[in-house]
C-alpha cells in the first residue's frame, strides 16, 4: 500500500533526469538506489524533503536533490516533499519557526510591517535571521525525524498486515 501510494504521486524518474538543474549531477543521477523505492529510501527521502522544506532559501529542490544523492535515497520523493513549504504555507510556517526561535533566544518577537524592497528585506533580516533560523533548523530536523518514524512504522504496520492476510488463505 504505501509503495502504491508514494509511487502514484511521485515525479518520473525520466522527467527528473532530464530537468535543466539536475543534468549537472550527470553520473550521479545513474545510482538505481535513488530511483529505488523500498522501507529505508522513502523514509530517508521523507525526512530529506521535510528538512529541505524548512530552509528559508530559494531553490529548494535543489537543496533537497543534492542531499538525497549525498544519502542514496529515493529522489523524487525528497524533491517532491520539499513542496511542503509552498508559497501558501511558506509564510505561517516560517512565522511560526521564527516565533519558535525568539522564544529559545529569549528575545523579543518583532512585529513589522511587510514593504516589497531590498533595503526593507536587508534591515529585517538583520533582526530576525538568528531567530528565524534557529527556528527552522529546529523544526526542520524534529519533522525529518519524526517523517522518518512515521513512515517506517507505516510501511512496517502494513507490510506485517499482508503477512497476516496471507497467512490466513
Amino acid at each position: 500500500m504505501p509503495k502504491k501510494f508514494i509511487k502514484r504521486f511521485s515525479p518520473n524518474p525520466e522527467t527528473l533526469k532530464a530537468h535543466p538543474h539536475l543534468r549537472h549531477f550527470g553520473q550521479a543521477l545513474q545510482n538505481p538506489n535513488l530511483w529505488h523505492l523500498n522501507r529505508r529510501s522513502a523514509a530517508g527521502a521523507v525526512a530529506v524533503g521535510l528538512f529541505c522544506a524548512w530552509m528559508p532559501i530559494p531553490f529548494q529542490m535543489l537543496l533537497a536533490a543534492v542531499v538525497a544523492i549525498l544519502f542514496t535515497v529515493n529522489l523524487p520523493l525528497s524533491v517532491a516533499l520539499v513542496w511542503v513549504s509552498n508559497p501558501i504555507t511558506m509564510p505561517p510556517l516560517f512565522y511560526g519557526a521564527y516565533r519558535l526561535g525568539a522564544f529559545i533566544l529569549q528575545e523579543n518577537v518583532v512585529e513589522f510591517k511587510f514593504q516589497l524592497s531590498f533595503a526593507w528585506l536587508a534591515k529585517i533580516l538583520e533582526t530576525i535571521a538568528p531567530s528565524l533560523l534557529l527556528g527552522c533548523v529546529i523544526m526542520g530536523i524534529s519533522s525529518a525525524i519524526l517523517g522518518y518514524a512515521l513512515l517506517r512504522l507505516f510501511w512496517r504496520f502494513n507490510i506485517t498486515k499482508k503477512w497476516q492476510r496471507r497467512n490466513k488463505k
